[in-house]
């Protein structure tokens, strides 16, 4: 009697197991990268409304704000990415996780393009946010320059 078939099938055991250890380091990137994507959404988001505030506390104006293309929209669409891009895992280490066990795995390069894709155009749209900001401009001094003048004589 031969130990073949027993090792064989050994084998197997370990290079399925393998296969699913990789798939969940896998899975655990992809909601790695949903976490970053949604924490740099909140943090984009609330460093604009701050930024904002600031701006109209030392130009005593309320700031002019582009309604579609601002730093809170940017935000809100990170978040809202990333909150997909756990959906998205979720549902690919599923449908891996049974191509495994039915031993016809095939990859999808899919998802990963439309992330792709869907992140370099949010980072294009920053550009702007980053370029045509207004800028900071100190606060004119209460006392203009005749009442300086008349109190100096």
């Amino acid at each position: 009697m031969s130990n073949e078939p027993i090792g064989k099938l050994l084998m197997n055991k370990i290079d399925r197991q393998r296969e699913h250890q990789a798939n969940e380091r896998t899975f655990l990137a992809w909601l790695r990268t949903s976490i970053a994507l949604i924490g740099f959404g909140f943090a984009i988001a609330r460093f604009g409304l701050f930024l904002q505030q600031l701006n109209a506390a030392i130009t005593q104006q309320e700031p002019v704000i582009n309604p579609l293309l601002n730093s809170e929209n940017l935000g809100v669409a990170l978040v809202i990415i990333g909150v997909g891009a756990i959906a998205l895992a979720a549902w690919r280490y599923n449908q891996v996780f049974w191509q495994i066990e039915r031993g016809d795995y095939r990859p999808n390069r899919l998802p990963v393009w439309i992330l792709t894709a869907v992140v370099m155009i949010l980072g294009l749209l920053s550009i702007p946010l980053l370029l045509l900001r207004n800028h900071i401009t100190p606060r004119p001094s209460s006392v203009s320059p005749q009442t300086e003048n008349k109190n100096i004589r």
